[in-house]
């Protein structure tokens, strides 16, 4: 019998998925649908729509991963957590790239630079997109794909607390492979969580400045785009919430042990590591505005619909 705190961890991890499927399901078609009619899509949409499908697809993992580890003989698990948990990591990596890339274009295009290296970067950067998208597909295989040397037995007792009764024996086994796993996650983690708090930094200060001068100039009126900049600011400030306290929490997995006393910091880095790509897509379709009016248009849709529907 599970302890109540992860039963309840569970059903809100459930939400969160449900909510991040809509959210990325939502940003994918669109873009998609416009990418398809106008034949033609822009750096920031063919971001947005390689983001959106890993983590829909890292949130499917996610799913079964909880399904599989509390729900099915962790012998019969054992035999297919190698892959799986490749698979997790590979989507886990390269969504973190591609949310990363996605700020570094913001930064380029929003701040102004005169050294010639930045200058270089800022001109080339919708254009180095797709070979950038690709690398972090390559740089994420690399990281995750020597997840199949694990040894998964021990990893899975000591996770599910379902543990064999010799299974102390091989305590070194299970202290290698959590050490194996989580240098795994740091390398293929630890570049973009750098890259994207040093250029998320960078956009807000820049912002942050451009605010200070409008403000010098717009005296008896406000001017929109302060209200645009402030938005954007507060995206990016929610985004850096949500990525570092995903990282962590992930990390508190990655060392979780059989302890009971565990059982209420798994319950919570579960919750808290669910949260980052389900809320970060809510986000994304609040502060674009062609996602937010997309958006909109399909609950007025929905809206004469159940109108006409009810009597």
């Amino acid at each position: 019998m599970l302890p109540p705190v992860l039963i309840i961890s569970m059903c809100i991890v459930a939400i969160e998925v449900v909510v991040g499927f809509m959210g990325n399901g939502f940003i994918t078609a669109v873009n998609s649908i416009n990418w398809i009619k106008s034949k033609k899509i822009s750096a920031a949409d063919m971001i947005l729509i390689f983001l959106s499908t890993s983590r829909f697809i890292l949130q499917v993992t996610v799913m079964m991963y909880i399904h599989s580890l509390y729900f099915t003989d962790v012998f019969k698990l054992a035999s297919v957590y190698k892959a799986f948990g490749a698979v997790w990591m590979f989507v886990n990596h390269a969504s973190l790239w591609f949310s990363t890339w996605l700020y570094v274009l913001y930064c380029a295009k929003i701040i102004n630079v005169t050294q010639w290296l930045f200058l270089q970067i800022k001109l080339r950067i919708t254009g180095m997109v797709p070979r950038l998208l690709l690398g972090s597909l390559v740089v994420s295989s690399v990281t995750s794909l020597p997840f199949l040397w694990t040894t998964p037995s021990t990893y899975l007792c000591s996770s599910t607390g379902n543990c064999r009764e010799n299974s102390t024996v091989h305590i070194s086994d299970w202290d290698s492979s959590h050490l194996y796993i989580l240098l795994l996650y740091f390398a293929g983690c630890f570049f973009p969580l750098v890259l994207s708090v040093v250029t998320s930094a960078l956009l807000i200060t820049s912002l942050c400045k451009h605010i200070k001068n409008m403000q010098c100039y717009v005296v008896s009126f406000r001017d929109p785009l302060i209200d645009v900049h402030l938005t954007v600011i507060k995206s990016i400030i929610s985004f850096l919430i949500l990525y570092l306290s995903s990282f962590a929490a992930q990390i508190l997995l990655t060392l979780s042990t059989s302890q009971s006393q565990d059982a209420v910091k798994v319950a919570v880095s579960l919750v808290v590591a669910g949260a980052y790509p389900s809320i970060h897509s809510v986000i994304l379709i609040i502060v674009n505005s062609k996602l937010k009016l997309a958006f909109r248009m399909l609950c007025q849709h929905f809206k004469c619909h159940l109108e006409s529907v009810t009597p």
